[in-house]
C-alpha cells in the first residue's frame, strides 16, 4: 500500500512534505476491506467503519485544499486500482485541488512501475527545482 501510504503521510504531515506521488495506489481502501490484512490494523469495516472512513486518502482531501502540497497520481488502465484512482482524480477536480494525474496502458506490475517511475522522477525533479528558486 505504498501509493496510499505516501499520500496519507503527505496529507497528514504537510509540515514535513511538500510533494507526494502515488503509482498504482490503493487510494481508497474501503473497497478492499478483506485484502492485505488492513483490518488487523484498523479493525473490520463492519465493526469500525469510522476507522475506514477517516483513514482512506479519498476522504482526506480537505487537508489538501490549500494547494500547497504538490501531488502526482499515476495508474495503469488495466490495474485493479484504476477505479479508485479515477474517483480520487474526479474528487480532486471537483474540489479544485491541483494535481497531476496520469493514466496509461498497463497493469499493477513492475513493467508499469518502471515506466511510471520516469514520470514520477520528472515531477519531483521539477518540484525541487522550483522549490530551490523560491
Amino acid at each position: 500500500m505504498g501509493g496510499h501510504g505516501a499520500l496519507y503521510l503527505a496529507l497528514k504531515h504537510q509540515d514535513l512534505y511538500g510533494a507526494a506521488g502515488s503509482m498504482s495506489g490503493g487510494v481508497d481502501i474501503r473497497p478492499f476491506s478483506e485484502n492485505w490484512d488492513i483490518k488487523k490494523r484498523i479493525g473490520s469495516i463492519t465493526d469500525f467503519p469510522e476507522n475506514w472512513e477517516k483513514n482512506t486518502v479519498i476522504n482526506m482531501l480537505d487537508l489538501a485544499k490549500s494547494n500547497k502540497l504538490k501531488l502526482i497520481i499515476d495508474c495503469g488502465v488495466d490495474d485493479f486500482f484504476i477505479d479508485v484512482n479515477r474517483n480520487l482524480h474526479d474528487k480532486m477536480l471537483s474540489l479544485k485541488i491541483d494535481h497531476d494525474y496520469i493514466e496509461r496502458p498497463g497493469k499493477h506490475n513492475i513493467e508499469y512501475w518502471e515506466n511510471s517511475l520516469k514520470f514520477q522522477l520528472l515531477f519531483f525533479h521539477n518540484f525541487f527545482n522550483e522549490t530551490v528558486r523560491e
